[in-house]
């Protein structure tokens, strides 16, 4: 005979092989809490509606807290005979108590069950996530402000383009990462609706009370139907999304560490104690975590892949193929909570070499933008101020010269309505301070975002 919780249908024991194969209880041990909490709220529910009696509610309610202080001191055993931490908490609760344990699943499915379950550990890392993105993006102010006068090369397609301040290039990340963080809330505010008490799939012929249970467990209200609400993923493949972005965000940024923090680049000198040396090379310092960063971003986007593929296709309500649901989303929610943390004290312990990127926006033509703008100014279209500007271009490059090397002899013969002014309107500083326009790379734009990103935060 089956000694399976569901075994009175079977008169053979499960296949160790299959057994093995079909269990999830080893990767989902983090919902422990979580099933415990909803296993309380539905006993105390099914207490307080005369379900079962409150002396029935109240023990179950105590054996299930014995359970979790065992898994929290380490005591308990975990064994895929249980199948899933589901029927092992059940199991170990009714062991504690006795046979009035079996009547905790009364009202209930484990299809409701584990998405509840889900749902809630979901939420709470998402929460976790939030603080990580904000940890993240204070050290982004903070390395912005400490470097507010920075001037470095700001690219297109890695040619130089125009100078920017590098407190506007860190700027950047702030934002992508806002985005980020408001796309969790969306997703934690669409998470709102409590699936307990759908059952298998049709609802339950018991009098329970669904609104009671939503709100003892921190939701919104109770789903609006049991079908959807047993056969849902939607939160698992949207977190793999949002998850999926977070990390591209984070791979341009490493991205740019490891350019950086290059001899040919040397903007940025990165802690050793977020770098690595070579076994051959003795010479070297290798930004192998900003690279390895940069590689779990196939994971990350694979993993959304997974999630979208399993539930392809799938009719409704709940199928066996959702149990492969986990693996995937606790590796993205590791994977990226991890590198938040680790993200954060790289940048914080990142030197800027301003000299280096000074140097930089000054052999690289970034400013003759500007001197086509100042052409513009003594009335030349913008067309042909571009012509002149690149010819200028072309002439210092065969020269050996910088725009601003060039004497006013040499200006004449692009235009002769260059005069001496030209000088002060294209040095770097110049061209930094003229940029004021909302969102732009001005000394006083970036501080006026810097203010506005705090309020964020507030």
């Amino acid at each position: 005979m089956s000694t399976k919780l569901w075994g009175g249908r079977f008169d053979m024991p499960t296949n160790k092989l299959v057994e093995s194969y079909n269990a999830t209880i080893m990767l989902e041990q983090r919902l422990c809490p979580f099933d415990i909490q909803g296993s309380i709220a539905h006993a105390t529910m099914l207490g307080r509606q005369g379900i079962i009696t409150q002396d029935e509610a109240n023990a179950i309610i105590g054996g299930l807290r014995q359970v979790n202080k065992e898994i929290e001191d380490g005591q308990f055993v975990f064994d895929t005979v249980d199948e899933d931490i589901h029927m092992a908490i059940e199991r170990r609760m009714t062991e504690i108590i006795g046979p009035v344990g079996g009547k905790l699943h009364t009202g209930r499915s484990r299809n409701d069950q584990t998405t509840v379950d889900s749902k809630m550990h979901m939420r709470s890392t998402i929460r976790e996530i939030q603080q990580d993105i904000v940890h993240l993006q204070k050290v982004i102010i903070s390395k912005a402000e400490n470097n507010i006068n920075a001037i470095m090369p700001g690219y297109t397609h890695l040619q130089t383009g125009q100078p920017i301040l590098l407190s506007h290039w860190i700027m950047a990340y702030y934002w992508m990462l806002r985005r980020d963080w408001t796309r969790f809330a969306d997703l934690y505010q669409r998470m709102g609706e409590c699936p307990l008490g759908s059952a298998a799939l049709a609802g339950t012929t018991f009098p329970i009370d669904r609104d009671f249970t939503a709100k003892e467990l921190g939701f919104d209200k109770p789903t609006e139907n049991s079908i959807d609400s047993v056969s849902d993923r939607d939160h698992m493949v949207e977190f793999t999304a949002a998850a999926a972005m977070c990390f591209m965000h984070l791979t341009r940024l490493s991205e740019e560490l490891v350019l950086f923090s290059s001899q040919d680049f040397k903007f940025i000198e990165l802690s050793d104690d977020f770098c690595t040396g070579s076994s051959i090379m003795p010479q070297k310092k290798n930004p192998d975590v900003a690279e390895k960063m940069r590689g779990k971003g196939g994971r990350m986007y694979g993993n959304l892949m997974a999630m979208l593929t399993i539930m392809k296709g799938i009719p409704l309500a709940y199928n066996t193929d959702m149990s492969e649901d986990k693996e995937q989303v606790y590796d993205s929610m590791d994977t990226l909570q991890t590198s938040l943390k680790i993200m954060a004290p790289m940048l914080e312990k990142m030197v800027i070499l301003s000299d280096n990127t000074r140097s930089a926006a000054a052999r690289g033509f970034s400013n003759a933008t500007d001197m086509a703008d100042y052409l513009v100014r003594k009335g030349i279209p913008f067309r042909e101020a571009h012509h002149i500007v690149g010819s200028a271009v072309n002439y210092c490059i065969k020269h050996r010269k910088m725009l601003e090397e060039l004497t006013l002899d040499e200006f004449h013969t692009f235009d002769d309505k260059i005069e001496n002014d030209i000088y002060e309107s294209i040095s770097l500083e110049a061209c930094i301070k003229s940029r004021m326009s909302y969102g732009g790379t001005g000394t006083d734009a970036v501080k006026k975002q810097i203010e506005i990103a705090k309020s964020y935060l507030n």
